[in-house]
């Protein structure tokens, strides 16, 4: 698991059909890191801390073994200060 911001909202509305039409947001781990593409399976809003769960784990959370995915959003963290 790991510690990203949420920094905005990814639009993509040309898919492959197991995308389906989960959220997207690009999160980024630390100030001036790589950015990522998460699944947002709970409801983030741009500038919320959130856990991240990559692999086998990712796909599971997002709904499904198969979900084409590498990164999900698996919780929103109450309180953060970035170190």
């Amino acid at each position: 698991m790991k510690i990203c911001k949420v920094e905005k909202t990814l639009v993509s509305t040309n898919r492959i059909r197991d995308l389906g039409h989960r959220p997207l947001l690009v999160v980024q781990e630390k100030a001036g890191g790589p950015r990522t593409v998460a699944v947002d399976a709970v409801g983030c809003v741009p500038g919320d801390w959130v856990i991240v769960v990559g692999s086998s784990a990712a796909r599971e959370a997002a709904g499904d073994k198969s979900y084409p995915s590498d990164a999900t959003i698996v919780g929103i963290i109450d309180y953060w200060e970035e170190q």
